[in-house]
């Protein structure tokens, strides 16, 4: 048996986590078992389905790296599929028409919650005689009224639902749309799907799902219910913890492998090990040690992997992500030294690529203003002597190189009997227009000549128009 998952979002909004790990999971099944894994977009929604969510999942898949084999296939263009499904239950007696009004199904619900027993639809249309001409009924499938369903999951083992408990579900609308527990049951057949990895607040939909499998005479997956993502409060993860859409975490600074190392660690864990490259996930990751307990976002936790993950990558990876960062600020990386060469500086130093972006704009353009503390501390009087020193030093020097540079600033604070950060400080202040940066003498090299010496000659005017007033 081949083995074939799928990931099937409703494009209603943004690739979310909770969706987003759901992917990650039914993808490293498939890859782990020699598999294929399979996008559907279930559209079927017309009133709350966008083009723009579309993009935006297919645009969260891609910068997460989950690639699929087969899609993506979009229920819209399967409505002729799924009426001749309709078409087939109910000549087989599997389904029938529901001529019943939104007021007489609310009396029904009324009278059974009087009688303290569970809304649900009595069948009273099953056996119809005389059905009403002026009425366009919808189509309810016909569930057995006896029995049990037992919905064989790897995550919980087998769940029991009495079948007595389950009503004829809507499985067409009066137009004729079909309903979801209709349509995907039709996917996942067409598609021949072995396994189906998705939220357990699906759970409930399962077991109507498995009857209607059985009625098409037609193979059930085997089902994974993975439990939801909590914030660190406790509620479910939503818009109000913070970014929750998967490009959100792009636009913060994130790397793609460090999300994915962060989601496959949210309800599954290999002994104590925290990082796991994607060859180690497909390796060790498996579906049946996935915790049945819901899982707790921790930012803080991201925010250390995603560290790791700058520290440890290559300069050239991580220039890739790092360009789009750049470009909102304004700034084409060609024009100055290469973005791999500013990684090498920086990547020991930032949290998230949105920092080393901010404090890496230096080397492309100078700054248009120095941070208040900063000059105030650094930028004085008694500075102009170190700046201009330096200034004169550093145009003398004939090769531009890291140990230059590095011996002119120890000179000049031996020759003015200071410490090196005195005289270091107020030219980092002067190219940065803060405190922060890589080794100085490093970034100096990798500044250039022109732009290093433009700067310290900025600050020293700038140091004395401030006397002026």
């Amino acid at each position: 048996m081949t083995v074939r998952t799928r990931f099937a979002p409703s494009p209603t909004g943004y690739l979310h986590v909770g969706g987003a790990r759901t992917a990650l999971f039914s993808w490293l099944y498939a890859r782990k078992h020699g598999g294929q894994f399979i996008l559907r977009i279930e559209d079927t929604d017309l009133a709350r389905s966008t083009e723009e969510s579309v993009n935006a999942i297919l645009e969260g898949m891609t910068w997460l790296g989950l690639t699929y084999d087969e899609g993506p296939f979009y229920q819209t263009q399967r409505f002729d599929r799924y009426k001749e499904v309709i078409a087939q239950l109910l000549e087989q007696g599997d389904a029938y028409c529901c001529y019943c009004s939104k007021e007489t199904l609310e009396d029904m619900r009324e009278e059974q919650r009087a009688n303290k027993q569970k809304p649900r639809y009595d069948g009273r249309c099953r056996h119809l005689k005389n059905p009403p001409t002026d009425v366009e009924p919808v189509i309810r499938f016909k569930n057995s009224t006896d029995g049990v369903v037992v919905v064989k999951d790897n995550i919980r083992g087998d769940v029991l639902f009495q079948n007595a408990e389950l009503d004829d579900l809507i499985i067409a609308r009066s137009d004729g749309s079909p309903t979801y527990n209709l349509t995907v049951v039709v996917d996942d057949m067409d598609m021949g799907l072995t396994h189906v990895i998705r939220g357990d607040d699906h759970l409930n939909n399962s077991p109507r799902q498995i009857n209607i499998f059985k009625a098409l005479k037609a193979e059930v997956p085997v089902f994974s219910h993975v439990p939801m993502i909590l914030g660190d409060d406790g509620a479910r993860l939503s818009k109000r913890h913070g970014a929750v859409g998967v490009m959100n975490y792009r636009d913060e600074g994130y790397l793609p492998e460090a999300l994915l190392n962060y989601l496959v660690r949210l309800g599954w864990s290999y002994g104590d090990q925290e990082i796991f490259s994607l060859e180690q996930m497909i390796q060790l990751f498996d579906i049946t040690d996935v915790n049945k307990a819901a899982s707790s976002f921790n930012t803080d936790k991201l925010i250390w992997l995603n560290q790791h993950y700058i520290k440890t990558s290559s300069p050239e990876h991580i220039a890739r992500h790092l360009s789009y960062h750049m470009g909102k600020r304004g700034i084409d990386p060609s024009q100055g030294p290469a973005l791999t060469e500013v990684v090498a500086l920086q990547q020991e130093r930032a949290k998230t690529l949105v920092e080393m972006a901010t404090n890496s704009v230096f080397f492309y353009h100078a700054p248009e203003g120095y941070d208040e503390k900063a000059a105030k501390k650094n930028l004085t009087v008694k500075s102009v002597g170190f700046l201009a020193d330096m200034k004169e030093r550093l145009s003398a020097i004939t090769s531009w190189q890291i140990e230059p540079i590095h011996d002119e600033i120890k000179a000049c604070a031996l020759q003015h009997d200071v410490g090196m950060g005195k005289v270091a400080q107020p030219i980092r202040v002067a190219v940065t227009g803060t405190t922060i940066s890589p080794p100085l003498d490093a970034t100096l090299a990798l500044l250039g000549r022109d732009k290093t010496l433009s700067a310290i000659e900025q600050a020293i005017t700038w140091i004395e128009q401030q006397i002026t007033y």
